[in-house]
């Protein structure tokens, strides 16, 4: 069996290579790895508004109850709410089911441990071998998992503490978006693309409680249009309607509310590099920035670094994905971190990427300075960078592949330290991505492509 778990949770064509079988079983093996210890272990359950979460949620219930683990299942809410909520309710774990920016037949399961935390390496690889052992442990009788409630149902499915009632669930992450913000957004309007996902209730409801003007478009999900030409991925819909509406800013966000991109005033769009200098500088004058120090993924472009140099800021690199961002966050004790793509983690308020979250702190920003998104922004310099996703059969060979990593460390040399390379293989698809940056637009554009063309050979 190949590694199951990508660099966001476990993925795929929902009832294909993302079956219901599949799904009863890696939540079963969660269950049993993350509740061991406890007599009564609870797990938080949430998805997205696609079809399929349906048809997994009770593929995933059941594997959670037949490993003796009680479901509190939250409904349709954002991939931080669920993690919020996973701590908030002491829960052993809590799932995700969604494939956040991915088109609507896709699907996935994210899991996060006790506390709302993604699970690391060493986690993932026990649930892993515990699927392909088989070695599950099934409780019997009164042992057997219950679900204790749904939203909506005006009490419990039987009779448990009131802490774990789940009226007023969605208000109340809610409430915890607005007080994390820390500023009136009044005299602001922003045009917010919810992507037919997650947020679509969730997502107005924290900018108008903090006082914004809110024009909510793709806010109408109906199981089969998330994503559908809009939110992160699709940025043409919010520019539009930036302009047409004369708003202040648009935020745009993906299918599970984790990631946030923004678009100024004049539909100029502000990526995940400018949006965390923007609050990074922030932070730092107001004391917040932990050792002045933001982490950043190696995707991050050189001019955010730039930035950060010229404003006193350090900034810190790993691998790519959020959950290595945390890592770092959580091991340094840093207060900020994020990707380019939109993903940004304030772990003083959330232990994962929270798009709401993200839009909120970047329009408090523009409340505090009275500044322009396109002014705040202007601090990011974007060093051109290029990057092409090549279809393959096997990402990891041809990423590791010694003709491949021949040509990247020439490309390198030639560059010296005007640019860089970096070619990876996708964690989410069967892609390897070639990234080039150089300070000569067209030479980025040629080395990109003799790497993308010989990757494709390959």
């Amino acid at each position: 069996m190949g590694r199951l778990f990508g660099t966001d949770g476990v993925r795929g064509l929902a009832n294909d290579s993302l079956s219901p079988e599949l799904a009863l079983q890696v939540s079963a093996a969660a269950a049993q790895v993350l509740s061991r210890g406890k007599k009564r272990a609870v797990a938080v359950v949430g998805r997205d508004p696609r079809a399929s979460g349906e048809m997994l949620e009770a593929a995933v219930t059941a594997g959670l109850t037949s490993a003796g683990v009680d479901v509190l299942s939250v409904g349709v809410l954002p991939t931080p709410a669920v993690a919020y909520l996973t701590g908030v309710y002491d829960a052993c774990l809590g799932v995700m089911i969604s494939a956040s920016h991915n088109p609507m037949p896709d699907n996935g399961i994210k899991i996060f441990a006790a506390g709302g935390h993604k699970l690391d390496d060493a986690i993932e690889d026990r649930i892993e071998a515990l699927i392909a052992d088989g070695g599950f442990t099934r409780p019997t009788g009164g042992a057997i998992g219950r679900i204790l409630g749904r939203p909506g149902l005006g009490g419990h499915v039987f009779d448990v503490t009131d802490r774990y009632s789940l009226e007023g669930t969605h208000e109340r992450y809610v409430e915890h978006l607005v007080q994390a913000t820390g500023r009136d957004l009044r005299g602001l309007t922003v045009v917010l693309d919810c992507a037919h996902g997650a947020a679509s209730e969730v997502g107005p409801a924290a900018f108008r409680e903090a006082g914004a003007t809110v024009i909510p478009i793709n806010a109408e999900p109906d199981g089969l249009n998330i994503n559908d030409g809009c939110g992160s991925t699709h940025l043409e819909q919010i520019q539009a309607a930036v302009r047409e509406h004369g708003a202040d800013l648009g935020l745009a966000l993906d299918g599970d509310a984790d990631r946030c991109l923004a678009v100024d005033a004049t539909g100029t769009v502000v990526d995940g590099d400018a949006i965390m200098a923007v609050i990074a500088v922030g932070m730092r004058e107001s004391g917040e920035l932990a050792e002045d120090t933001l982490v950043a993924t190696v995707m991050s472009n050189l001019g955010l670094h730039i930035a950060m140099r010229a404003a006193g800021i350090t900034v810190r690199t790993t691998a790519v994905g959020d959950r290595y961002v945390l890592e770092d966050l959580r091991s340094g004790g840093y207060t900020l971190g994020g990707e380019q793509s939109g993903h940004v983690v304030f772990p003083r308020y959330g232990t994962t990427g929270d798009g709401v979250l993200t839009g909120l702190k970047l329009m408090a920003r523009m409340a505090e300075t009275g500044s322009g998104l396109a002014e705040l922004a202007g601090i990011v310099q974007t060093v051109p960078q290029i990057l092409v996703n090549v279809p393959v059969s096997d990402k990891a060979a041809v990423a590791s592949a010694p003709a491949v990593l021949e040509a990247v460390a020439q490309a390198e040399q030639l560059l010296g330290e005007t640019g860089r390379i970096l070619l990876r293989p996708s964690g989410t698809e069967q892609l390897v991505r070639v990234m080039v940056e150089a300070t000569d637009l067209a030479q980025a554009h040629d080395l990109a492509d003799q790497l993308a063309k010989l990757v494709e050979a390959v």
